[in-house]
């Protein structure tokens, strides 16, 4: 059982957790994730390590209420605990001083770039944050972002915040702004934005990398639910990723995985058969 110290709404719908777990604090990476079950013998779910206090031996967690399980660890209030939390999982974000970075995030793809770009900062780069939301209430981390990045943009489908349009519409014009001298991609948000920009830096020849999410059960590399094709071969996302070279990704593939189980998501009522 882990303890959740702190907790409060980022947007409607989106919640952040503050959890005491000294192991994990102590071992974890920029670009690892957890694990979670929230009540005995609950479902698994795995969710990106936003923040770690070594100090006060704590992890931040940032989710969307979307499933059941993520509205269900959304009941918790501050003192209350978590049935499991397994981790650090997935390999770290290769860091490295390289020059100029892009990390682009959308939606709750915000909380995975956060560290990354933290990281990319602390190692000497330039950094350039791009975030995206539907609109202005779903936007979040804006203020740790603007701490960390030399430049932010953010925009909303709708306008209603900051640049009208997606971030991939900011993505082309830094390509074209900074002449190519861009040493690195990083996205991390819904596959058609991930998928969109790595069609743009393809064109451009800028490496780029994404986290991925795929369909994830055990997170151990066991069960081969969340296997991904990378360059024509089988990778598994819990164990090999969830970070992969976005230009060989098949996100063809992918899209139709995450699509496995609409039916059962979709079934939410109690007059559902499959409940």
């Amino acid at each position: 059982m882990l303890k959740i110290i702190k907790k409060h709404s980022l947007a409607k719908n989106i919640k952040e957790m503050i959890i005491e777990a000294p192991d994990i604090a102590f071992n974890a990476k920029p670009g690892q994730f957890v694990v979670i079950i929230v009540k005995e013998k609950g479902e698994r779910i795995p969710l990106t390590i936003s923040e770690v206090d070594k100090k006060n031996k704590t992890i931040t967690i940032i989710f969307q209420e979307v499933g059941f399980t993520t509205r269900l660890l959304g009941t918790l209030n501050e003192g209350e605990s978590i049935q499991h939390i397994l981790g650090p999982l997935g390999k770290g974000t290769n860091l490295e001083k390289l020059g100029r970075v892009v990390c682009i995030g959308g939606g709750v793809g915000i909380a995975e770039i956060y560290p990354v770009s933290k990281a990319f900062k602390e190692c000497g780069n330039e950094v350039i944050g791009v975030i995206g939301a539907r609109t202005k209430e779903l936007v979040i981390l804006e203020n740790k972002m603007r701490s960390i990045c030399d430049k932010l943009y953010i925009t909303t489908d709708d306008g209603s915040y900051m640049q009208k349009g997606f971030v991939t519409d900011v993505l082309k014009d830094l390509l074209r702004q900074y002449n190519l001298n861009i040493a690195l991609v990083y996205l991390a948000g819904p596959v058609e934005m991930m998928a969109t920009a790595a069609e743009i830096t393809r064109g451009f020849g800028v490496k780029t990398i994404v986290s991925l999410n795929p369909i994830m059960v055990d997170a151990t590399g066991m069960c081969g639910s969340c296997r991904v094709t990378i360059g024509g071969e089988v990778k598994f996302a819990c164990v090999d990723g969830p970070e992969f070279d976005a230009h060989k990704v098949d996100f063809k593939e992918l899209r139709e995985r995450l699509n496995f189980f609409k039916e059962e998501e979709n079934c939410i009522n109690s007059s559902c058969p499959l409940k």
